[in-house]
């Protein structure tokens, strides 16, 4: 058995908490050639297990949640719980696919078995296949849930190291009492750490905003949208103006919210739409790890500035200050003292979160390293892979940027009623990266 940590266990609460939300975070494979046999890809699967025990696992809460949830053996297991399979419809377009993929996205994983599942999609146009594999937040974050869709591949990358992943058992007694021990060190230590970088967090997150449409309450359908880049373009646009790869997609993500908050009529002013950017705090050797290691920063989107570039400016400018104050370690900090106080406390904290009604964050853009090689499954080339996240938390889009190989890869999710306009904010992002490629061939040509 294996205790949750914090951030884990606060997922299961969120999703607890709103009957609107699924928290499972997917990723889409779409496949050349014809899907193989159920024999054939079921076998496949099982290969995976052996690389993740966690995959074998389920998620027990104790009695009055006197202490945190473990992840414990199911003892019934069976892999058919976790494939299905689904043919698109004529004529099985992207639109399709798409539709497909927002109806996955509404469907909570079954508690009383471990919380992923595979879903193989068969008459995709143009002789291919897709797979969505899908697990539950509280096992993995972006990174790992990257690591556990390669391990259903032909070459996992660091195949067997996710057998070496962090393994910890219960809880002794001389555990329990060293660690009450030092809790008062330790959480002085981190409440000094806090008090210098968390407040910045907390107002930005909780502070007055102007608001904007795309926060407010969430039914229970949802809509996906996909754009789609050239990696080596974007790193051509970041040489051209000295910022990273992040920058620039983020840059391509304000100009989509520009242009709907534009054609929604509304007004754009500074501080408009603020957006929740986690930032990953896993270590390289945590990599096969299934849990989540992620902290955040929460700076704003210039939408009010008109010109690309010093649109690109301005984000570059922004996420810089935020790592320079040290926010995504604050967090971290909190986390770590949250994994120190008795359960039942992080528990209703968590809780209590979940039902505050902010107002202040108005979208999720994370940006999740990929495969830089070509992977294969079952002899057939991966084409491509799509990120697909979960909207909560009064967040009606949320933005997944993926990349694969050449490509990067924006999966777009969201709220069904309040978001009609979600291929806008597609074709956004894919404007304003031509506008920034544009540009920074100018800057070279003069």
């Amino acid at each position: 058995m294996t205790e949750l940590r914090p951030l884990d266990t606060g997922f299961i609460e969120l999703e607890d908490s709103d009957r609107h939300i699924s928290l499972g975070i997917g990723a889409v494979a779409i496949i050349a050639g014809a899907p193989p046999s159920r024999e054939e890809f079921r076998a496949g699967v099982a290969v995976g297990l052996d690389r993740n025990p966690r995959l074998r696992q389920r998620v027990r809460r104790a009695p009055l949640d006197v202490k945190a949830p473990t992840w414990q053996d199911d003892p019934n297991f069976d892999l058919a719980h976790h494939i299905r399979w689904t043919a698109l419809p004529g004529p099985g377009d992207e639109r399709s696919l798409r539709e497909l993929v927002a109806n996955e996205l509404v469907e909570r994983l079954d508690r009383d078995h471990p919380l992923w599942e595979c879903v193989v999609v068969d008459h995709l146009a143009g002789d291919r296949w897709a797979v969505l594999v899908k697990a539950h937040h509280s096992m993995v974050d972006g990174i790992s849930g990257i690591t556990l869709f390669e391990s259903f591949c032909d070459r996992a990358t660091g195949e067997g190291n996710a057998q070496r992943a962090e393994k910890r058992g219960p809880s002794t007694v001389f555990e329990t009492v060293t660690r009450a021990l030092r809790l008062p060190v330790t959480a002085a230590r981190l409440a000094v750490s806090m008090l210098r970088t968390l407040p910045p967090v907390l107002y930005a997150a909780a502070g007055p905003a102007t608001g904007s449409s795309f926060n407010g309450p969430i039914g229970r359908q949802r809509r996906y949208a996909i754009a789609r880049a050239s990696l080596p373009e974007i790193r051509e646009i970041g040489r051209a103006f000295g910022v990273t790869v992040n920058d620039v997609a983020v840059a391509a993500v304000a100009s989509a919210y520009r242009e709907v908050l534009l054609g929604r009529g509304e007004q754009l002013t500074p501080g408009k739409v603020r957006v929740l950017v986690p930032v990953s705090v896993r270590a390289e050797d945590a990599k096969y790890v299934p849990d989540n290691r992620v902290s955040a920063m929460v700076p704003t989107l210039p939408v009010e500035v008109a010109n690309p570039v010093e649109r690109l400016k301005a984000v570059h400018g922004q996420i810089s200050a935020h790592r320079s104050r040290g926010e995504a370690e604050a967090q971290r900090s909190l986390l770590s003292l949250a994994g120190l106080l008795p359960f039942p406390m992080v528990a209703w904290t968590f809780r209590l979160a979940s039902h505050y009604p902010q107002h202040a964050i108005s979208a999720l853009a994370t940006n999740v390293p990929g495969p830089r090689h070509r992977l294969t499954m079952h002899g057939r080339e991966v084409l491509e892979i799509l990120p697909c996240i979960p909207i909560a938390m009064r967040l009606r889009t949320t933005i997944a940027i993926l990349g694969y190989a050449d490509r990067l890869a924006f999966g777009i999710t969201a709220d069904y009623d309040s978001t009609p306009d979600i291929d806008a904010l597609a074709a956004g992002i894919k404007a304003g990266v031509g506008e920034l490629l544009s540009r920074a061939r100018e800057r070279g040509s003069g």
